[in-house]
């Protein structure tokens, strides 16, 4: 579909209004937007998209899985209309795309063997011992990790991967977001492994704490306007909450922070 920038805000939400199907990039990533054991598409992003897409006048989303770093390449080479995957709003990503309003803010967690011998609770403590630290591709952990100091970094496709990396003794930790890495050790009830508390990452001395909210073409503003009209009122009723604690998401997830704040340098 055309997202030629007019200077008028885009025409995508008339587009898909008239096709009656908007496209969502997923990244097989649990619990934001992944493809379940039945083969449907599922996640918190997908579903806040299909009632936000309803409400907006667009009866059908339909999936499309790619990579995670993948995501911003193929949302602005057209094969696909938003990125449905909980992305983390970041400044280098805001020049390549404009996000909706976070729904989510998030800290991170680590997957670690049974009794976390390594005793590993902070970035800090896997440069200090030299863990073999694993996280997933195109993950900002990479940089919060390497911020403090980690040398010993390997990507893995997802958190499955990395939980099997652990309990087989290839890697010391794997470090995701905190949702994520609770999920996977509750729905594998692995024996060898086990989620540490959430870790709060630090650069440049500061905490960060990140959020994650919808992609969409640069020209589009109309339709991330729209989008977030929606998002808003789902977060003033509590039905945002609602919708994504069944994915693993609490109250304290929740946030007022905008993308624009979010997209400062």
């Amino acid at each position: 579909m055309s997202t030629a920038d007019t200077g008028d805000g885009g025409h995508l939400l008339e587009q898909l209004r008239a096709k009656g199907t908007v496209r969502l990039g997923l990244a097989g990533e649990q619990p934001y937007g992944y493809i379940g054991k039945d083969g449907k598409m599922t996640g918190s992003a997908p579903v806040i998209a299909e009632h936000i897409f309803k409400r907006l006048g667009v009866a059908n989303v339909q999936p499309f899985a790619t990579e995670f770093g993948s995501l911003i390449s193929g949302l602005n080479s057209l094969q696909f209309d938003v990125v449905a995957a909980g992305m983390y709003i970041k400044p280098d990503r805001c020049e390549q795309v404009i996000f909706a309003d976070p729904e989510y803010q998030m800290l991170d967690a680590f997957i670690v063997p049974k009794g976390n011998p390594k005793n590993l609770h902070t970035y800090k403590d896997i440069a200090r011992t030299g863990a073999r630290m694993a996280t997933g591709v195109g993950f900002a952990e990479i940089d919060y990790a390497k911020a403090a100091g980690v040398k010993n970094i390997t990507t893995l496709p997802d958190q499955l991967a990395g939980l099997l990396a652990v309990e087989q003794d290839r890697v010391d930790v794997f470090v995701g977001t905190a949702v994520t890495v609770r999920n996977v050790v509750r729905e594998t009830e692995t024996k060898k492994a086990e989620a540490t508390q959430e870790v709060t990452p630090y650069v440049n001395g500061k905490p960060v704490i990140d959020v994650g909210g919808f992609a969409f073409r640069t020209p589009e503003t109309n339709l991330r306007d729209a989008f977030n009209r929606e998002l808003h009122k789902m977060k003033r009723t509590g039905e945002l909450l609602d919708l994504m604690r069944p994915f693993g998401f609490t109250k304290d997830q929740m946030t007022t922070i905008t993308a624009k704040e979010r997209c400062k340098p």
